[in-house]
């Protein structure tokens, strides 16, 4: 406490306005100047001295609603809008909500988004909550290791993932179904993965580890001992699932399906390359398509985003809905408390046989067949004859790639820039909604939040409108995409910062205040060196999701601001699959590695989440 007393004692002596030792000018000095006529005193006006906070909270809350609400105020503008003809100027008109809404067509594509995002969201819930209940309510081995293993997946970029089963299980080219038909005699491949089934399993894999994470945290946070009461009356383990586990964790399980539901209707990866070949759309791929036919549709792109968006708004109301109506599902115990973990005897190797193959079908596989496709000269199944025809070829290339190294520094330049300028906005953000009571401030949280709801690909589309329609000189430029990147995380951001600004008591910057500092010295030298571990975590995050974006980046590169997803994406387009794993490879490597460091990072600033 005395250190703390005389950290800040010293802050308030280097800030003050007076002397060396910080002691407030007296009365006669403060208010007084000079004497008039008969000796009497002569007040004079002071000018109250500028204070800096306000121009930082004026630049932090303008900055917000610009990249907040402008964009989504153009998307809406946009989609009234349309040329009559490809020369003409844009007029008014509902044209492009006919032409999205207005034939049956049209519900074709609202129904398979639905049933697309549906059935992802159930076959990730399914396979994440199986192994979260086994991870912390059975003995299964190893579980630590598990644990650890099934995070691996959300380093994986989405777009390498699903490049990776197209070479498993691709109809011509996939090896699983090359060897189950040698195995079994097939005359046709078991699987299709250009298919509605085959993009629920890519994307439910992909995704899974998410339901994993959401479903971990509410074991943990439930309270085991009634699942005991049950066991003890003798109930089975499905029985006690069934009838006490699954009811007690209801809140997280609906949240839980409408977060990866929220998820999937904005995926773009999956869609692109496996349904559109096959002719399978969904409402990011017409959003794509509509963008980047000849003449370009615009106007039909933002009446797809704006349902797009209505869908997801709706999501998130109803996740919010359930995250503050939770209490009357919750149970209470002592700190001390350890539950007593369902023994499963003999079948406890079968858990841990699930675990292995679940890893086998997330990791290993992907991992495996790009790593093998990087060594080919073109493309061929694993064989003795294509096992001797290894080469460096496709390395080679991706080094001698033009502009290689730049897009590199792109990428670089906007994973860190987007997230060292999200946790430093969000933190003056979230100083504003927990500490102060400036009227209004509920609704600068809402506006900061706003673009959670934005899927990537809307997100990008409302940003090329908006710099498309006032041109100040970046459309085209990386800085489209930074103020991009900023607005898509920048909720996450907030998350962090609110976390941790909860945390610290109004005393602290009281007692700076008593001492004489300003508001941007304690902001500066008490808050955040207190908010840290937070901005070290929300920083590390935004920074790994932001390296790997696509679906917000489609829509805004040039050929000089591409970034690695970008070039990943061309080559795919182009048919350059060796080259494609080559790069694959190593950016995977490097992301591991990036992770890796940054949990050194963290643990060295006590950050444990």
């Amino acid at each position: 406490m005395s250190t703390t007393t005389t950290s800040i004692e010293a802050l308030g002596r280097g800030a003050s306005p007076s002397g060396s030792r910080g002691e407030p000018e007296p009365p006669h000095r403060a208010g007084v100047r000079g004497g008039g006529p008969g000796g009497l005193a002569r007040p004079t006006i002071v000018a109250p001295a500028f204070d800096a906070k306000w121009l930082v909270i004026g630049i932090c809350v303008a900055f917000t609603v610009y990249i907040g609400v402008i964009p989504l105020g153009f998307l809406l503008w946009q989609s009234f809008r349309t040329p009559q003809t490809a020369a003409a100027d844009a007029v008014w008109t509902l044209a492009n909500y006919a032409q999205a809404y207005g034939t049956l067509e049209n519900y074709r594509l609202f129904w398979t988004s639905m049933q697309f995002a549906s059935g992802t969201a159930l076959f990730s819930f399914v396979i994440g909550t199986t192994l979260a209940w086994m991870n912390e309510r059975t003995n299964t081995p190893f579980k630590g290791v598990i644990f650890a293993l099934s995070l691996i997946p959300l380093v994986i970029p989405s777009i390498l993932f699903t490049v990776a089963w197209i070479l498993l299980a691709s109809p011509q080219i996939g090896i699983v179904n090359l060897v189950l038909q040698s195995w079994l005699g097939l005359e046709r491949p078991p699987f299709d993965i250009y298919s509605l089934p085959g993009m629920i399993w890519v994307d439910g894999l992909h995704y899974s580890p998410m339901a994993f994470l959401l479903m971990t945290a509410a074991f943990r946070a439930m309270d085991p001992s009634l699942e005991e009461s049950a066991t003890m009356s003798g109930a089975g383990v499905l029985q006690v699932v069934r009838r006490v586990t699954l009811p007690l964790a209801w809140p997280a399980i609906v949240a839980t399906i409408l977060m990866l539901f929220i998820r999937a209707i904005e995926a773009f990866e999956v869609p692109a390359l496996l349904g559109l070949p096959v002719g399978i759309e969904v409402f990011t791929s017409a959003i794509y398509q509509a963008v980047h036919r000849y003449p370009s549709q615009v106007g039909l792109a933002s009446a797809y985003a704006v349902a797009l968006l209505i869908i997801t708004s709706i999501g998130v109301y109803f996740v919010s809905r359930l995250s503050g109506g939770g209490s009357k599902y919750a149970t209470m115990t002592g700190k001390g408390f350890r539950p007593r973990q369902i023994d499963l005897g003999p079948w406890r190797w079968l858990t841990t046989s699930i675990f292995i193959g679940y890893f086998l079908l997330i990791v290993v596989l992907p991992f495996a067949v790009l790593l093998w496709s990087s060594f080919q000269r073109f493309y061929a199944v694993p064989s003795m004859e294509a096992l001797q025809n290894l080469t460096l070829d496709p390395y080679r290339f991706i080094f001698d790639y033009p502009n290689l190294w730049r897009t590199v520094g792109n990428s670089l330049l906007l994973s860190f820039g987007a997230a060292t300028i999200v946790m430093l906005v969000t933190s003056v953000i979230c100083w504003i909604v927990v500490k102060t009571t400036i009227p209004g401030r509920w609704l600068l949280d809402n506006v900061a939040s706003l673009p959670i709801v934005f899927p990537g690909l809307v997100l990008g589309l409302s940003i090329m409108i908006f710099y498309l329609n006032v041109d100040i000189g970046i459309y085209g430029t990386i800085w489209i995409m930074l103020i991009a990147y900023i607005t898509r995380f920048m909720p996450y951001g907030l998350r962090y910062s609110t976390t941790s600004m909860v945390q610290i008591h109004r005393e602290l910057e009281e007692s700076a205040a008593m001492c004489g500092a300003s508001w941007f010295a304690t902001f500066r030298r008490v808050i955040l060196p207190l908010l840290k571990p937070g901005l070290l975590a929300g920083w590390i995050y935004v920074m790994i999701v932001s390296i790997r974006e696509l679906s917000t980046s489609i829509l805004l590169y040039s050929p000089d601001t591409q970034v690695i997803s970008i070039v990943i994406w061309e080559l795919w387009e182009n048919g350059q699959y060796v080259e494609l794993s080559a790069l694959g490879v190593l950016f995977i490597t490097a992301l591991f590695v990036l992770v890796l460091t940054t949990q050194w990072i963290g643990r060295k600033y006590g950050i444990k989440d």
